[in-house]
């Protein structure tokens, strides 16, 4: 009888959670589907007090004290980041002329690095924030980049090819001492580990990385914080982002935040204590497998996410092979897979570009039991030997 085939890719997207689907089973029967919220009619009334339930569950599972109305919905992870450069760096730019100046970390997500040309396009100079051999971007690495002209800072919570968190709080007080703005990405680490946004402006966040729906996402910007909108056409979230909203993804993503918020330091401890075994078991001397980074899963690193450098074998080889056998994992960010080139994270830490190319990323969630990791682990031991 044919193995199921195992789904390894959670960090490009992960399977609809129960709750998630559970919330578009009820918004289907609800009396309001299908009603635009900004309409003034009884309907419309009702889906815009679903709406505005969604953002409150979502402001309660961010914490760091964002209120319901800092809420902003979002096509998703790349619309948010987009917005919060733009619209945060014109932002503060308007408020102080001569901050003109943005600092990006070295190992951003591509909806935050390929931002760069259009802002300096708008005027503003952009520098880039190193990381070190661990995946970090410290506080002193951002400090030495600030002054009075800086308007903005972004640096992800939590790296989507390594997992590495980041010092967000720590980046987050250099920042404001310059009186400068603090975004974080925190779409690969929302519902996975607690967040450090006390001290953040602005934070990013998406449905499909917590088993909610492809196509929603939301940026949370706290009210005294400047943001120039970047759309334009019905002043709907407050002027911030304009388009009627999708009430039923919006309440599906708040279905899924609150069911990842109940059980986060549960599944975190579980999900952690796997992947670290999984880690031993192939990074074993004489396998050929490396750990990308010698970091414990846990605080350091988001729990389910397993970063890889395999000997003699290239990424896409990997992959192509493994999909073979039936396990379905990445080379790193799933949103650039069809790249020939090196993962820009592993080449902003310092790994060679000719090891570079043979990575892996394996990520999952408590939904995957240490059977089935093991038997992905056999199967990817077998290929590495083969090629020893």
């Amino acid at each position: 009888m044919a193995q199921e085939r195992l789904y390894l890719d959670y960090a490009a997207s992960a399977p609809a959670c129960e709750a998630s689907l559970a919330a578009e089973r009820a918004y289907e029967d609800a009396p309001y589907a299908g009603a635009n919220p900004n309409s003034l009619h009884t309907m419309g009334r009702q889906a815009a007090r679903a709406l505005d339930g969604a953002r409150t569950d979502l402001a309660r599972a961010l914490g760091g004290k964002f209120r319901p109305s800092d809420v902003t919905f979002t096509s998703g992870g790349t619309e948010s980041n987009n917005l919060a450069l733009w619209g945060l760096a014109e932002g503060a730019r308007g408020k102080a002329r001569r901050r003109t100046r943005v600092v990006l970390s070295a190992i951003e997500h591509d909806s935050v690095l390929d931002v760069a040309p259009s802002l300096r396009d708008r005027g503003f100079e952009v520098v880039f924030a190193p990381a070190n051999r661990e995946g970090v971007v410290t506080a002193e690495a951002v400090e030495s980049f600030m002054g009075p002209d800086v308007a903005l800072v972004s640096v992800m919570s939590a790296n989507n090819e390594t997992g590495i968190v980041q010092p967000i709080g720590a980046i987050a007080k250099v920042v404001h001492a310059a009186g400068a703005l603090m975004h974080t990405d925190a779409v690969q680490a929302f519902g996975r580990i607690k967040l450090q946004l006390s001290d953040v402006d602005a934070v990013s966040i998406a449905a499909h990385k917590i088993g909610g729906p492809v196509g929603v996402g939301a940026l949370a910007v706290r009210n005294r914080v400047p943001l120039r909108p970047q759309s334009f056409g019905g002043g709907q979230e407050q002027g911030r982002r304009a388009g009627t909203q999708d009430v039923r993804g919006a309440l599906a993503f708040a279905a899924a935040a609150a069911a990842c918020a109940k059980r986060l330091d549960e599944n975190a401890e579980l999900v952690a204590a796997r992947a670290q075994r999984l880690q031993e078991r192939l990074c074993a001397p004489g396998t050929g497998i490396h750990a990308t980074v010698d970091v414990p899963y846990g605080a350091g690193r988001l729990p389910g996410l397993v970063s890889l450098l395999v000997d003699k074998l290239d990424s896409e080889t990997l992959v192509l092979k493994l999909d073979e056998a039936g396990f379905e994992v990445s080379a790193g960010s799933a949103c650039s897979s069809g790249s020939l080139d090196p993962s820009h994270v592993l080449l902003a830490m310092g790994i060679p570009r000719n090891v570079a190319f043979n990575s892996l990323r394996v990520s999952f969630d408590e939904r995957v039991d240490e059977e089935a990791l093991m038997r992905f682990a056999d199967a990817l031991l077998r290929l590495a030997a083969a090629e020893g």
